[in-house]
């Protein structure tokens, strides 16, 4: 192995300790608060999925709940030890099989965390709408360790060369489907949105209409609005130059290679949570069709909501699709290292040209000339 390749794995093995050594901050910090809320604390816990107390920002009378539900006590505090030992894992036995525990772990976090969810309700609740900042503040922790466990996950896998330095351009295919996880959050999130707002009941009945302007204020429905599609747009950045250099404006920072982490991680997030609220949503509306708790008529009365569903799983997809492209078009190369053959010759062949001409010569000439 040549020297360079040597002094390349040797930071990489770094990287995967850093990274391991914030998993385990993560995890003593998320299992030391449920340990205090089993012993009777109740700092930093919520319990508006539980109750109607309707005091989002006090957690829902969380200081009177007495029996702490078994997933957010010694069911959380099993999965954290469970977590710490595929850290201990994948430090002491890095490769293929260690990288897939560490990115089944921060799939995990992410999926609890539902990001999706905070999508909405941090720009609702900085325009003023009543909110439970115990739980934000709880998927946002979710949200950091499913991305350290993804970050282990990359400095754990099968070793590979640093990337390729420069502006590698993406496949059509990825261009395309990037485009369309840009308009899906414009046509079917902003304009209707937009629209209810403005008091237009476009695709909802005139009562729905009243329930949305009675809920919402005028600046949280704008907020609402146009926070989705203003993010959807960092979706250029997948298939853009500034997604994989950035731009010579940012100080400090021009010219340098943007790391693939902080596109992919991300974008794969969104993607995923996307596709799963708009299956889950679509599994409660067939529930609730199959029930009778939602008729027909209603579906065609109020079609724009339903079409919602839709529009959050294609969103998704598209999303995910493009992140795909990226990955693979900024994946690091196999390094070609000094000390090892380019290609195995054929048995019995020698590697020297014949005299009076190169290799590549030689083998231009037909046999029959």
């Amino acid at each position: 192995m040549s020297d360079r390749s040597a002094s390349w794995h040797g930071s990489s093995a770094d990287r995967a300790r850093s990274w391991a050594a914030a998993c385990v901050v993560f995890l003593v910090g998320e299992v030391a608060l449920r340990l205090f809320w089993i012993a009777g604390g109740r700092w930093g816990y919520t319990a508006c999925d539980r109750t109607d107390l309707g005091d989002p920002a006090g957690g829902c009378g969380a200081d009177r709940v007495e029996a702490l539900p078994f997933s957010s006590g010694w069911g959380a505090v099993g999965i954290g030890v469970a977590l710490t030992v595929v850290v201990g894992c994948a430090v002491r036995f890095s490769g293929r099989s260690a990288a897939t525990a560490s990115w089944m772990a921060a799939a995990l976090l992410l999926l609890v965390a539902f990001p999706l969810h905070l999508l909405f309700e941090i720009p609702a609740a900085l325009a003023g709408r009543p909110s439970d900042w115990r739980d934000l503040g709880a998927r946002l922790a979710l949200v950091i360790g499913g991305v350290l466990f993804a970050g282990l996950a990359n400095a754990t896998g099968p070793r590979r060369g640093p990337v390729t330095p420069g502006f590698q351009p993406v496949p059509r295919w990825t261009r395309l489907w990037a485009y369309v996880a840009v308009a899906l959050p414009v046509v079917g999130w902003a304009v209707p949105h937009g629209l209810w707002v403005l008091g237009v009941p476009f695709g909802i009945s005139e009562s729905e209409l009243n329930d949305i302007h009675r809920d919402l204020s005028t600046q949280t429905g704008v907020a609402i609005t146009l926070i989705p599609p203003l993010a959807g747009l960092l979706v250029l950045g997948l298939v853009q130059r500034w997604g994989q250099q950035f731009p010579r404006w940012v100080p400090g920072l021009r010219g340098r290679q943007v790391p693939r982490l902080l596109a992919v991680i991300p974008a794969g997030v969104v993607a995923l949570a996307l596709v799963t609220y708009g299956v889950l949503s679509f599994a409660v509306f067939v529930g609730q069709l199959h029930a009778g708790d939602l008729r027909w008529s209603d579906v065609g009365d109020g079609w724009a909501v339903t079409a919602t569903l839709l529009v959050f799983l294609g969103w998704g997809v598209s999303l995910g699709v493009t992140t795909t492209g990226y990955a693979l078009t900024t994946r690091p190369r196999q390094e070609q290292t000094a000390d090892a053959p380019s290609r195995r010759e054929p048995s019995g062949s020698s590697t020297a040209a014949p005299l009076g001409g190169s290799g590549s010569e030689d083998r231009s000439i037909s046999p029959l000339s």
